[in-house]
Order: structure tokens, then C-alpha cells, then sequence
């Protein structure tokens, strides 16, 4: 097979708007990996709600979680890679959002925080349930035993838009990236999917060109380009598509099935 490594996004890309994982694209992946094909999940989630679907589709491996800052082995959760950000510097970002009564989270590999876990809004509260994740209240920072790998903003998209014009004025210390129309995550400024796909790449003596990757936002920009062949979905924004090598079909037309089929099956 060309393709060794083959990354996948989850949200948008892997599932459909339902975030249900079709037959057609289970049974592609399974025909990579009995071909040799070595599938990662690459996504924004935390590799706690990542986890359950590789191990749904009976897969090994990696899970490169929160854009890329933590790398954790599926079969034992042992995190192998860590960016851990500056969290005294996201102090002006949190007094933003609790001026505004924007949420956010902060997350560690495993864990995620919130400002308080018995105020969460409605639409918090079930977007949480949604990602089957459960949040824990905020401790001190000085009270974290972990380092945080991610902050992550959600709202209303025209907040978002407003809140991320006003940030880029801010002097420059994390990756500021958009993950989704309601969601913007800060991480450690080499933080990206693009940069843990490289480090496991090279750690498990694939080549570049060797790489294979899927993807459908603005946050998959870095992984499709840095792949051998950087495939978008259908229902990527123009921007990303532009970035990629390949368009397949959308998230809800089993593109991934397509892709791979088409670039790693044929």
C-alpha cells in the first residue's frame, strides 16, 4: 500500500452530522488496516471521547487528541506526547468570556474543567452529553497536577467572530485556532495536527510522502498540509479545500469510504 499512515479527523470528516460512524466507512477502514495501513484519529477532541472509536472499529494505535497537543497509544491511554500551554497567560481570556458569558473549558490530556460545573448553561450542558465528555469545576492553576494542552471557546458564531478580532490585536502566545462554527481552541503555539502527525510519522520511520490525511476545517489545515496527499471533504470551508491535494465526497456521503477506495484500496 502507498499510504502507511492515514489520519483521520473525526467531527465533520470520520462521522456524519448525526456523529454516527457509517458501515461503509468501518468497513473501508478495516480493509486498510488488513492491507497494512496504519489508522490514527487526528481531531480536536479529547483522546477520552476519541478512544471509544477506535476501539469501536477494533483498531490499535494513536489517537493524536486536541488538535494535536497530546498523543496518547489506544491500548494502554499511555500518553506518549505533550504540549503543555503557558495557563497563567489565559487569564485576559477567561476575564473576556466571564465579562461576556462566553463558556469555556480547559482541558489536560484526559480531563476537562469548566468555570463552574453546576452553573453550565442549557446548550453547554447538552453539547457536553453530545461529546460524551463530563466536565469537573476549575481548580486553582496552581492546584493542576497535569499540564493544559487546550482552552477551548464556545459560543454563538457571530460572538465567536467578534471575540477572535479582538484577540488577534493581543500580543501572540498561543495557537489561536478555529476547531468548528462555535468552537475556538488556544493551544501551545507548535501545537497542531500537522506537527503530531510529523513527530509520529518520524518515530515510527514513515515517510512523508507516505502520509495520507482527511480532513474538513480550518483546524485540518496543517495535517493536509504536511501529508503526502492532503484530502478535504466535501463539506470543507473553500479555504481548506484550496489547502488540500483532493476533494472526496461529504461527511454524510461516506467520503472517507471514497478516499480510501480511491487512493489507498484501488
Amino acid at each position: 500500500m502507498k499510504y502507511k499512515l492515514i489520519a483521520l479527523d473525526v467531527d465533520g470528516t470520520l462521522l456524519n452530522d448525526d456523529h454516527k460512524l457509517s458501515p461503509e466507512n468501518r468497513e473501508a477502514i478495516a480493509e486498510v488496516t488488513r492491507q497494512g495501513g496504519l489508522i490514527v484519529l487526528c481531531t480536536g477532541r479529547s483522546p477520552q471521547n476519541s478512544i471509544p472509536f477506535m476501539e469501536e472499529m477494533g483498531l490499535a494505535g494513536y489517537v493524536l487528541g486536541h488538535n494535536g497537543a497530546a498523543t496518547v497509544r489506544v491500548e494502554d491511554r499511555e500518553v506518549l506526547h505533550i504540549y503543555g500551554l503557558d495557563a497563567r497567560g489565559l487569564d485576559p481570556y477567561i476575564d473576556y468570556c466571564r465579562a461576556r458569558d462566553i463558556h469555556y473549558d480547559v482541558n489536560t490530556a484526559f480531563d476537562m474543567y469548566v468555570d463552574n460545573v453546576a452553573n453550565l448553561t442549557q446548550e453547554a450542558t447538552y453539547m457536553y452529553e453530545h461529546f460524551r465528555i463530563t466536565p469537573a469545576s476549575l481548580p486553582a492553576w496552581e492546584d493542576f497536577r497535569e499540564p493544559v494542552v487546550k482552552f477551548t471557546v464556545f459560543t454563538k458564531a457571530d460572538i465567536l467572530d467578534e471575540a477572535q478580532r479582538e484577540w488577534s490585536t493581543w500580543t501572540q502566545q498561543y495557537n489561536i485556532v478555529r476547531s468548528g462554527e462555535f468552537f475556538v481552541d488556544f493551544m501551545h503555539p507548535e501545537a497542531s495536527k500537522g506537527n503530531a502527525l510529523k513527530n509520529l510519522a518520524s518515530q515510527l520511520g514513515i515517510a512523508q510522502e507516505e502520509v495520507l490525511a482527511i480532513g474538513n476545517y480550518y483546524n485540518d489545515i496543517s495535517m493536509l498540509t504536511y501529508a503526502g496527499l492532503g484530502i478535504a471533504m466535501d463539506n470543507s470551508p473553500l479555504e481548506v479545500k484550496a489547502a488540500a491535494d483532493a476533494v472526496t465526497g461529504s461527511n454524510n456521503d461516506h467520503g472517507v469510504r471514497d478516499a480510501l477506495v480511491k487512493y489507498c484500496l484501488s
